[in-house]
């Protein structure tokens, strides 16, 4: 493909905190940045060069929104695969292209797909309604997670399920939807690749985060792990793997168990950029939304090497309407425009460094 020469627009359907940082990178880098969101003046609308406020199927809207665009690309996984076609067949390439979002859109197509790559999962079993759960449990030792099988994050669409007693009332909690029913994993803690591919199949990955989530939604990430480098470099691995199989273009994250003997399951993955990797652009030569933007155009992928230790803070709800003086020598803080603060809503989040690199 031939690179995009700054001047041109790129089109990003989403307008949440991830499209608004997309769309400033973008902007850095000297690119028109214009929004596609079924929501009016959301967050990304107000940095970005221009705005379109329509629904998903509107295929009169999204025509006319792919033919301003040179490129487009996406903040979140759950924009309907038909959006997808209908800018493609407008004229205006879409990078990641379908295949990444049918993938990750269904828990059981994912797992299915990771599993295919030799990438291991925890066990699980499809759940079509309350009947199925008795016989999954049976299989997975007598408990397990309910998970619908689209849609759901930051631990929405979800219900323990420690006795075949109670699922009836998961299966209730999780509003009656498909799901998968997943094995209970007791892991020493959890970390996540972020990794970049670009049109020509360049990749780069960033170090591992570990993760630490507090009801459902991630609080912190920190670098380093501390986890052996050869565990870090079989996730780096196995993310690479992923990219390559779904000929992804773009930053894409792969969230992983580790097990106490060192062993990673792979929990999900997003073909987007990640919270987990909101550390990148303040510790690393080259950030996350950078990167992904260079993807979409085309343009050589920037160096990723981990130039600080760090950690990332996520700002929830009333958290995020921050006093200044929280704030200390090294941290900076990203709020992402958002007019209400919402009890489990994300607002912001602090990046702090640590001191230069010491692993």
């Amino acid at each position: 493909m031939t690179p995009l020469r700054p001047g041109a627009a790129i089109g990003i359907l989403g307008g949440g905190q991830l499209g608004r940082m997309l769309a400033a990178a973008g902007a850095q880098l000297g690119f028109d940045v214009l929004i596609y969101s079924p929501e009016d003046n959301p967050p990304a609308a107000r940095v970005a060069a221009g705005a379109w406020s329509a629904a998903w199927e509107d295929t009169g809207a999204l025509t006319e929104f792919a033919r301003a665009c040179d490129a487009v690309t996406l903040e979140f996984e759950n924009v309907p695969v038909l959006t997808i076609e209908t800018v493609e067949a407008a004229g205006t390439p879409v990078r990641p292209r379908a295949a990444s979002l049918t993938v990750s859109q269904d828990r059981y197509t994912e797992k299915r797909f990771l599993n295919a790559q030799g990438i291991a999962t925890a066990s699980f079993e499809p759940v079509d309604g309350p009947g199925d759960i008795t016989a999954a449990l049976e299989t997975l030792g007598g408990k397990g997670v309910l998970k619908t099988r689209r849609e759901g994050y930051d631990g929405k669409g979800q219900a323990w399920i420690r006795s075949p007693g109670e699922a009836e009332t998961a299966w209730q909690r999780i509003g009656e939807a498909p799901a998968i029913l997943e094995a209970v994993i007791a892991f020493q803690c959890e970390i996540s690749v972020i990794v970049a591919r670009g049109p020509g199949g360049e990749t780069r990955t960033w170090a591992p985060p570990r993760n630490l989530h507090k009801d459902g939604i991630l609080s912190v990430s920190s670098v380093p792990s501390g986890l052996p480098k050869a565990i870090e470099d079989e996730a780096r691995a196995k993310a690479v793997t992923l990219a390559e199989a779904l000929d992804h273009v773009g930053v894409l994250a792969l969230e992983f168990f580790v097990l106490p003997d060192g062993t990673l399951l792979a929990n999900e993955f997003a073909p987007r950029v990640h919270n987990s990797g909101h550390w990148t652009p303040e510790a690393c030569q080259t950030g996350q939304f950078e990167q992904h933007i260079r993807c979409v155009a085309g343009w050589p992928l920037g160096d990723t090497h981990r130039l600080f230790d760090a950690e990332m803070i996520n700002l929830i709800g009333e958290a995020g309407l921050l006093s200044p003086s929280i704030l200390g020598h090294g941290d900076t803080v990203t709020l992402y425009g958002k007019r209400e603060a919402r009890p489990g809503r994300k607002m912001g989040h602090i990046v702090r460094r640590l001191g230069p690199r010491k692993d």
